[in-house]
């Protein structure tokens, strides 16, 4: 049994292992080395509590990115969350950890955010640090509303200080005979997530390659076929009519008798493709095709991803003249304004000047 306090213990300092000395709190270590803590009571006995937790780690935000995580995978159990997002936030969390793990939530200022901002610009990877960021704000949101830290105002947000590196747009705009020779290079399994993707404006990465036979239905009202699914990533639930063009590209992949489970976009398994893994292969028909361009004494052809051939399907739509509430209503921006970034970012047209004669 401990030995009592000669001072009765005024401030709470038992079972702590901290001292108060020469103005300042002390913690000591098991291995006999003391450490000042500072002179705020509450601060020193937060810094105490990891010190003597098993794992070392209770209260950092080292242990609250794991409990974030853990909340994450039951929201997708749950449906209330994509698989997608907490497979990034997975990724997001190392390198969070490294910078951010040992510190309490409470102790980050807007300053250690830009900080880290600030370092993945220099370390080349200006994108990926934004993205990291959000992942940290979403974690510090969480626990601000599930009142699991004192923190009142989020520190990760651009109205305490914080300011995001520059990102450049996704302006690729693939022309016609692009899209061609790749298609004509690629095999069964790449031209048709190509296709769907520039056909239906959908995200192929977190909708298209999961799509499966069940996605295709009746609308109750018209009787007309149908393609129905919730997006995974706004849960925002979408019916495509079903026209020739789109008909013909499924029966060609699902055949006469659909097995059901089947993915639309599959492998030879019968299992759905990895998205790094199709991507690759998208990559390889464009080898192909600027291995035959050099050939020719030709130029390569830039590189382009299938997201690319969304914004194309979209940027080709408005060109055509359809609306832009049609296309809207099409990806499933819930504002327009998204949907007009979303097409002029891929379309630089020449500015004609003034021509008009002097009076």
């Amino acid at each position: 049994m401990g030995r009592a306090r000669k001072d009765g213990d005024p401030l709470g300092l038992a079972g702590t292992r901290l001292s108060f000395r020469h103005n300042a709190f002390y913690y000591r270590h098991r291995e006999g080395r003391w450490e000042r803590l500072g002179t705020d009571l509450r601060l020193a006995k937060e810094r105490a509590a990891i010190y003597n937790s098993p794992s070392d780690n209770f209260g950092t935000m080292s242990y609250w990115l794991d409990q974030f995580l853990d909340n994450c995978a039951a929201r997708v159990k749950a449906e209330d969350l994509s698989a997608r997002t907490l497979s990034d936030y997975t990724k997001d969390v190392v390198p969070l950890k490294v910078f951010f793990g040992r510190m309490l939530p409470e102790h980050i200022e807007p300053h250690h955010v830009q900080a880290y901002l600030d370092a993945g610009a220099v370390a080349e990877r200006p994108v990926r640090a934004n993205r990291e960021k959000a992942c940290l704000s979403s974690c510090i949101s969480w626990m601000i509303r599930t009142n699991r830290t004192k923190l009142k105002i989020n520190p990760c947000m651009q109205k305490s200080g914080t300011k995001e590196n520059a990102e450049s747009k996704r302006d690729r705009y693939v022309t016609h005979e692009e899209y061609r020779v790749v298609y004509e290079a690629a095999g069964t399994q790449v031209r048709v997530l190509m296709e769907l993707t520039y056909r239906t404006l959908q995200r192929p990465e977190s909708d298209i390659i999961y799509w499966t036979p069940h996605v295709l239905a009746r609308d109750p009202h018209t009787g007309q076929r149908i393609i129905t699914f919730e997006q995974g990533k706004t849960k925002t639930r979408l019916k495509i009519a079903m026209t020739e063009t789109l008909e013909r590209l499924i029966n060609r992949v699902t055949g006469s008798k659909p097995q059901m489970d089947l993915p639309l976009v599959h492998n030879q398994a019968g299992d759905s493709y990895t998205y790094s893994g199709i991507t690759s292969m998208l990559g390889q028909a464009i080898k192909r095709v600027n291995s035959g361009r050099e050939a020719m004494g030709l130029g390569p052809i830039p590189s382009f991803g299938f997201r690319d051939l969304k914004g194309k399907g979209a940027t080709d739509m408005w060109l055509a003249g359809v609306p832009i509430e049609q296309i809207q209503l099409l990806c499933g921006h819930s504002d327009k304004t998204t949907t007009e970034r979303y097409i002029k970012a891929r379309w630089n047209a020449t500015a004609q000047p003034n021509d008009t004669p002097m009076a």
